[in-house]
């Protein structure tokens, strides 16, 4: 089977899920959707990265529902974070799904029961109206908060908490966007504290899928989600790749989001976010997850694990198209699914 893909968004990862669907031998790229109407016309080639493709793209959501595709790789900045309407993301994957396209977003959306029971009502009847399937998918959320815990808990025969940290340095990632405007590093503390209510409310609703996943996942019941901050100024002027953070502005946040049954928090989420290693040493450096309990399993990463994140993000939304366009109609998350694997990335050399 030939699996006939549209892309959506060509940002950072936007531009390897279409590369890495180029190359795929059982998939065929029929569309190019772009959000920024100075790129609409633009040949698809260019503006992912390759030779011309003759396939000019569009940014008519209208046009793009009419295409004859099995599924949309949806991979725009959150709307939640960088939209007017908050709700823009949901109103174009449920249209989209409408339009009988599978939807594979790497925007949140990997556990829909987090945003409450209207959000699942709503994009259940979408999938049923299209007979089609949308699945979230990422690195962290997605990958490290979600498949690898439950992946260990398959090895369980008495778990007492979960805890599970990403820490990132920033330094090489070149998105102004994400990382000085959704982040909000290099702002000064007093531009921070207005930013951080839409800002905390994006991270800790896409964090809190995590963890509502994982009890779900685990047959916990949690009584609900507790997030929590921290944030450290640098004392020194440095550039990155996505910009100039000044003296004295942000330059990292600490975040934790807990999943508590009575006071106890089971399921500890935490996320350290840096402009440059050097800054807030004293937080922790190293990716870990940990589940203690019968056994324990305890490991820690450092920061070269994964040579490029964005990559493994969209090399995964790519790699789920079979199990997603084959899945059952309705709301497909990492529980609902097969193991998804990289079917023909291993090539001889």
């Amino acid at each position: 089977m030939t699996y006939r893909v549209v892309q959506f968004g060509t940002g950072n990862v936007g531009k390897m899920c279409a590369r890495s669907v180029l190359r795929h031998p059982e998939m065929e790229l029929v569309g190019v959707y772009v959000t920024n109407p100075d790129k609409a016309g633009r040949d698809a080639g260019e503006l992912v990265g390759v030779d011309p493709l003759g396939l000019p793209a569009i940014d008519d959501l209208e046009e793009l529902c009419a295409l004859d595709a099995d599924v949309v790789l949806h991979a725009p900045l959150p709307s939640m974070q960088v939209n007017d309407d908050p709700s823009y993301d949901e109103h174009v994957i449920g249209r989209l799904l409408r339009s009988g396209k599978n939807v594979i977003t790497t925007v949140g959306y990997l556990y829909p029961k987090a945003y409450g029971p209207d959000v699942v009502e709503r994009l259940e009847a979408a999938c049923a109206a299209g007979g089609v399937s949308v699945h979230g998918t990422g690195a962290n959320p997605g990958f490290m908060s979600e498949l690898l815990p439950l992946t260990l808990s398959g090895m369980s025969d008495r778990i007492d908490r979960i805890y599970v940290v990403e820490a990132s340095s920033f330094h090489r990632y070149p998105s102004p966007e994400v990382i000085l405007g959704m982040l909000g590093m290099g702002k000064s503390p007093e531009e921070f504290a207005p930013f951080t209510a839409r800002y905390r409310g994006w991270l800790t609703a896409l964090f809190s899928e995590s963890v509502w996943m994982l009890a779900d996942g685990l047959a916990l019941a949690i009584d609900g989600v507790e997030a929590s901050l921290e944030v450290r100024t640098t004392d020194s002027a440095h550039d990155i790749a996505a910009g100039h953070i000044p003296a004295g502005s942000v330059a990292a946040h600490r975040w934790l989001w807990e999943g508590k049954v009575g006071d106890r928090a089971v399921i500890v989420l935490e996320a350290v976010y840096r402009t440059r290693p050097q800054e807030a040493p004293e937080w922790t450096s190293q990716h870990a997850f940990v589940i203690e309990g019968e056994p324990t399993f305890r490991f820690e990463v450092g920061a070269g694990w994964c040579s490029d994140g964005l990559l493994a993000t969209a090399a995964h939304a790519v790699n789920a198209i079979p199990a997603v366009v084959g899945a059952a109609p309705g709301i497909r998350t990492f529980l609902d699914l097969p193991l998804i694997v990289g079917r023909h990335t291993a090539r001889a050399r």
